[in-house]
């Protein structure tokens, strides 16, 4: 199963769209996919993940930071500098969104190959200086972002659940 939940801006900025073929970097990351560490998911092959370790607490934190990455490294999108602080114009905000989405939606396959099976959570939020993708094995009791997503005020937020067969998604 498959659930998508957005904050309001987000659902304004989105609107109908369909979404959009992904970006060469991100198709790449794609393709490359997810694996499991031991207790943790991360991007296959990440450098990163090889020399650090998982904490023996708060998997979901180590997750979301390890496999965080800024958007717009990947997507191109048109942004200004003001005093050294890059500003992202709505299009852009929506450009970065749906490429998040696209992406999140490209990984359930390989979320369902997993072994063992387990609920993922893909993370994407956009703002006037960047957007930000990250994903988690979804576990009972731990969380990355607020349940009620209307309370970032600022960011134009969507949650991806991803349940293959047999799991269920927890808070």
């Amino acid at each position: 199963m498959l659930s998508v939940r957005m904050n309001d801006s987000a659902v304004a900025l989105l609107g109908e769209r369909p979404l959009p073929a992904l970006a060469p970097g991100l198709r790449e990351m794609a393709v490359r996919g997810i694996e499991r560490r031991d207790a943790v998911l991360t991007w296959a092959g990440s450098p990163f993940a090889a020399v650090r370790s998982a904490p023996s607490s708060d998997l979901t934190g180590w997750e979301c930071d390890e496999t965080s990455f800024h958007l717009e490294r990947f997507v191109p999108v048109d942004k200004t500098t003001d005093e050294g602080v890059p500003h992202i114009p709505e299009e852009g905000q929506r450009i970065l969104l749906s490429q998040g989405l696209a992406l999140a939606l490209a990984l359930r396959e390989q979320v369902y190959a997993l072994t063992p099976v387990v609920p993922v959570r893909c993370i994407v939020a956009a703002n006037e200086t960047n957007g930000t993708f990250r994903f988690h094995q979804i576990r009972p009791g731990e969380g990355w972002n607020v349940p009620d997503l209307d309370l970032y005020q600022s960011d134009k937020v969507l949650v991806v659940d991803i349940e293959p067969p047999g799991t269920a998604a927890r808070p």
